[in-house]
């Protein structure tokens, strides 16, 4: 049996709203649905891109307020259209860059990462153009 897709990516945060607000003013992603999980604590909301049935990012808050290191998220990569247009539009809401150039890689493609509103890695990946 093989792995048809990503599911989601889980990502801890400390304030919902925040983050909903987050990935949807920055990235453009929908608000797909959010919950209670069902312990009184945790919240849950998924976020996909627009037009897509599948989930693709999943905000959790109140597993652990001190967002512990037991599986932390290394990075969460966006697909872009246009690497230099998105970046200026980022960079006029005031986001902290982590690289301080575009990475071009062998291939052609092209990204750059930045920090989301709890210091997680985010990636605008641009794929390389096809042949």
């Amino acid at each position: 049996m093989a792995v048809r897709k990503i599911e989601h990516v889980g990502i801890m945060v400390k304030d919902m709203e925040a983050s909903i607000a987050f990935y949807r003013d920055v990235l453009g992603l929908v608000l797909l649905g959010s919950l209670d999980h069902g312990n009184g604590t945790v919240k849950l909301a998924f976020l996909g891109t627009p037009g897509a049935e599948e989930t693709q990012v999943e905000l959790v808050e109140g597993y652990n307020g001190g967002l512990p290191a037991e599986g932390k998220v290394h990075h969460i990569a966006f697909t872009v259209d246009n690497l230099d247009a998105e970046i200026e539009r980022i960079d006029k809401l005031g986001i902290t860059f982590i690289d301080p150039d575009i990475t071009t890689l062998p291939n052609g493609a092209r990204y750059r990462f930045f920090y989301g509103p709890d210091g997680e890695w985010l990636e605008l990946f641009e794929p390389a153009a096809a042949k």
